[in-house]
């Protein structure tokens, strides 16, 4: 069954991220924990928040990229000021992580659990491990030594046995996707975040990270450090023109496939995190507040087919919200792939002049469990840049879901 959730009077008050930084570059030595304290302790700084105001703490991290994973949501908390008794709780929903945090954070204020919720999204995706699950009992005398790719084989869905690559192509067979129109997608995806970077709108919503401790009294300190001699990180590292002669000389991923390195979502690290509160929290402060956040819906679809998640979640969000397609003013949907988000445009008869606009994860990239928290705060910051009333963000899930958030600019008259 679909899972759908609204909300009368629930606020997100602000949000930030990290730059989203090449893999294997400027974090790569940056536990998740360190980039999630760095964007909360920056969130509450930016929304105007004291940390003693803040009643639950939410986390999302997919990969361990440390030995800690287990207290990342805690320590956040901990280290970006919450006080000691207030709860942590870590998420997951792989790539719908970050949209999750919202729905859980909302869920906790509309039930009286906090009125004011701190959601952390983190994600670093260089420090996946290398792993070996089978040899707590030791190395047998000519038995396989089996080390993995942890973030590699995750690409695997062994129930359908095939790659999440894979699902895009079958979504481009389905829906009559040609590798033409993929790379097309993929250079205005491109196109349009260079000029989103250079008219400042990334900066916007961007805290520049450089060499760092984070102090607790009484406990250990923490130090974040950048990869060789780059004193501070302020712009996404993977955004660049990309003509389309250029991503067509690519090689395809699978034979006669539409998918290449070049159209699909951008390998990189990086972190975000927005304060939810109640309506009565919002309106006790003097500043305005990000967006309000009206509904969430999440939806199952086939395993071999996981990326047309969002066209269902969307459905089902617009449908028990009484709102029509054309009244969404602008959409966010994850670039998992490039064939993926064509044929949720197509399945919805979206109109793409409305999609991603300030360019997507194939241009910025997809930190598994940030992506939900930027696409988030993206979208709501473009609405109030537009003066557009109502935005849609979402995601394909692997597994087989989708899910999708629906936001309010209530400053709009549109």
């Amino acid at each position: 069954m679909s899972l759908y959730s609204a909300y009368d009077d629930i606020w997100i008050l602000d949000g930030v991220r990290t730059p989203f930084v090449d893999y294997c570059t400027g974090f790569s030595a940056v536990s998740p924990t360190d980039l999630g304290i760095k964007v909360a302790r920056a969130v509450v700084e930016r929304a105007g928040v004291e940390p003693a105001q803040v009643g639950s703490v939410l986390s999302g991290n997919m990969a361990p990229g440390d030995c800690f994973q287990y207290m990342i949501a805690r320590h956040i908390g901990l280290y970006a000021g919450v006080p000691q008794q207030v709860t942590a709780l870590n998420v997951q929903r792989i790539c719908g992580t970050g949209f999750e945090l919202f729905r859980q954070a909302a869920d906790q204020v509309k039930l009286g659990y906090a009125d004011t919720a701190l959601v952390v999204g983190t994600e670093n995706m260089t420090r996946n491990p290398i792993a070996a699950f089978g040899h707590r009992t030791g190395f047998k005398l000519g038995a396989p030594v089996e080390f993995q790719d942890y973030m590699w084989e995750a690409l695997i869905d062994p129930a359908p046995g095939i790659t999440m690559p894979q699902t895009a192509e079958n979504l481009a067979v389905r829906y009559g996707v040609k590798r033409e129109e993929v790379d097309a997608y993929a250079s205005r995806s491109f196109a349009r975040a260079v000029a989103a970077q250079a008219r400042g709108f990334h900066a916007g919503e961007i805290v520049p990270v450089a060499n760092e401790t984070f102090d607790l009294e009484g406990y250990a300190r923490r130090t974040l450090r950048l990869t060789g001699k780059q004193k501070e990180l302020t712009v996404d590292t993977h955004v660049r023109p990309s003509p389309v002669e250029v991503l067509a000389g690519l090689r395809a991923l699978y034979p006669g496939g539409v998918q290449t390195a070049g159209n699909s979502a951008a390998l990189v690290d990086g972190a975000g995190a927005a304060i939810v509160a109640s309506g009565e929290v919002m309106r006790g402060r003097s500043r305005p507040p990000l967006a309000r956040l009206l509904a969430c819906g999440v939806a199952g679809v086939p395993p071999e087919i996981m990326g047309i998640g969002p066209a269902p979640a969307i459905r089902l969000l617009l449908e028990r919200s009484g709102l029509r397609l054309d009244q969404v003013g602008l959409f966010e949907i994850n670039e998992a792939q490039g064939a993926q988000v064509l044929a949720v445009a197509r399945e919805l008869g979206l109109d793409e002049e409305r999609l991603n606009v300030n360019g997507g994860a194939i241009a910025l990239g997809h930190p598994l469990a940030a992506t939900g928290m930027r696409l988030t705060i993206t979208l709501a910051r473009a609405l109030r840049e537009t003066g557009r009333r109502y935005g849609v963000a979402s995601a394909c899930i692997g597994g087989g879901q989708g899910i999708a958030l629906l936001l309010e600019n209530p400053d709009s008259d549109n």
